[in-house]
């Protein structure tokens, strides 16, 4: 075989192996981006937006603080009336393994009464048919000087 067909194999080869990992581009799979979506929206306060990519029973806990079932209790938890503006959300690491993606980072926000939010996450996402079915959200403040 010539050199230049063991390319084209090659490369077809590549093309359709990145494929079948359902990357829709070269970097990020599906629930990957619904994750950046998700935490895209947390960081405009965009409920309809973080809310989208969710399912209808959805789960979301923080062990020792709360457990909340489907979205109209996912929908109250989304803004802290505390804040002022935005947080700073920080996605540091996706790992995704089957129908589990794992975000880890930081998050900072102001307070209403001037104090600051200072935190590391690590957020467990599990997906159904596309969209989030379960998070579990490990969170710690970092102290403050």
């Amino acid at each position: 075989m010539k050199k230049t067909n063991l390319f084209f194999v090659l490369a077809i080869l590549a093309l359709t192996s990145c494929h079948n990992n359902k990357t829709t581009n070269n970097s990020m799979s599906e629930q990957k981006q619904i994750v950046e979506k998700y935490m895209d929206g947390f960081r405009a306060t965009d409920h309809k937006k973080i809310l989208s990519c969710l399912t209808d029973d959805v789960v979301w806990e923080l062990p020792g603080f709360y457990l909340h079932r489907g979205k109209a209790a996912f929908d109250k938890e989304i803004e802290n009336a505390n804040a002022d503006g935005h947080p700073d959300i920080k996605v540091i690491r996706l790992i995704e393994e089957g129908n589990i993606v794992v975000a880890e980072g930081t998050v900072k926000a102001k307070m209403k009464d001037g104090t600051k939010l200072d935190a590391v996450f690590c957020d467990v996402f599990h997906f159904t048919n596309g969209r989030i079915s379960k998070l579990t959200s490990y969170l710690m403040f970092n102290k403050q000087p």
